[in-house]
């Protein structure tokens, strides 16, 4: 039985490839930092108690700060192939929080490097980079495209994609770097944009909120589904020869256009609830990110499956049954804990 180590596995890309892995047999662990709140919801479902012998997946307190506790787990856990999908990925915050996320996003990718050469274990590495990283180059951005970073996130990105390379180069290190453009589901977190606006108009459908808050919506982004993306995860370390690969739909829309297809299928006017508030623009901003992933499609017979209008719908069917539970619960005289993030 393989086994693979997951970090960020609680999050939307980790749970959507522990379905994948388990559906191919692996035995699965996964990385989460200790709180005093769990926050395992997207993965409960995938879980069972390590006593039972049906178990397959395991999850182990740490954190991507702490070099010689990663390089522990790896050596106990002896894991076939490392998918780093940790990370603080939120590129607003990353402007809030830079020494932060260089740490995390950047440094901890050094770290999990370095507890692989220092095990000498035979891996598979996966690192997630980001479409982010192509900031401000023109499009179509592909595999030979410079980058141009146009934030915290997105320059600690550009430094775990070198520092990959170099110990690809340096230390015959099996790994590979994914540049995911963006990507979204109803496990995407409700702070970024897409999910933002499919739980707001769900919401405001059913009378529970009033308003949505938008920065730059004329931002254009190539978006897709997560579940065909961590399927080109795999897809690339079943290869034999370590490479990087761009992965995405090839095609763009701007916020706006999102926006006015989630109300519009709502029977909404989104020009009666949504305004637009400066305190969500980026200092620096990116306009248009669109993949070409050629090189995946002819390498890896990678091939999306799930279409925009069909995430679009995905994402609005989920949020609908999640709106319609709060506002029965709100009927019944229920706080809920839902804020209305906006």
């Amino acid at each position: 039985m393989k086994r693979a180590f997951i970090t960020g596995i609680t999050g939307q890309d980790g749970s959507y490839l522990a379905e994948l892995l388990l559906s191919k047999g692996y035995e699965v662990h996964g990385l989460i930092r200790r709180s005093s709140t769990f926050n395992t919801e997207r993965i409960d479902h995938l879980y069972k108690d390590s006593h039972d012998p049906e178990a397959r997946v395991y999850l182990h307190y740490g954190d991507l700060s702490v070099s010689g506790q990663l390089t522990d787990l790896l050596s106990t856990i002896q894991p076939h192939e490392i998918y780093n999908l940790g990370a603080q990925s939120h590129v607003r915050v990353s402007f809030n929080m830079p020494e932060y996320t260089g740490d995390i996003t950047g440094l901890g990718t050094l770290r999990l490097l370095e507890a692989i050469r220092k095990t000498g274990i035979q891996t598979k590495f996966y690192q997630a980079s980001s479409s982010e990283m192509f900031g401000a180059a023109p499009p179509p951005q592909s595999e030979e495209t410079p980058f141009q970073p146009q934030s915290p996130y997105a320059a600690a990105k550009v430094y775990a994609y070198y520092v990959v390379k170099n110990y690809r180069d340096a230390y015959n290190l099996l790994a590979w770097n994914g540049i995911l453009f963006n990507h979204e589901s109803p496990r995407r977190g409700e702070t970024f944009v897409t999910r933002k606006v499919t739980r707001a108009a769900t919401r405001i459908k059913l009378g529970l909120q009033k308003k949505l808050y938008l920065g730059n919506t004329k931002a254009k982004r190539d978006w897709g589904f997560a579940g065909d993306y961590v399927e080109a995860m795999w897809l690339m370390l079943q290869q034999d020869n370590p490479d990087d690969y761009v992965i995405a739909y090839g095609e763009t829309h701007s916020v706006s256009e999102f926006v006015e297809k989630v109300f519009q299928k709502l029977d909404l006017d989104y020009r009666e609830y949504v305004e637009i508030d400066k305190r969500y623009f980026r200092p620096t901003e990116v306009d248009v990110l669109l993949g070409d992933s050629s090189k995946a499609k002819k390498n890896l017979g990678w091939q999306p499956k799930v279409g925009f209008d069909a995430l679009i719908d995905m994402m609005i069917a989920a949020d609908m049954e999640l709106a319609a539970r709060e506002k029965t619960l709100r009927d019944a005289g229920y706080e809920c804990s839902f804020q209305g993030r906006s």
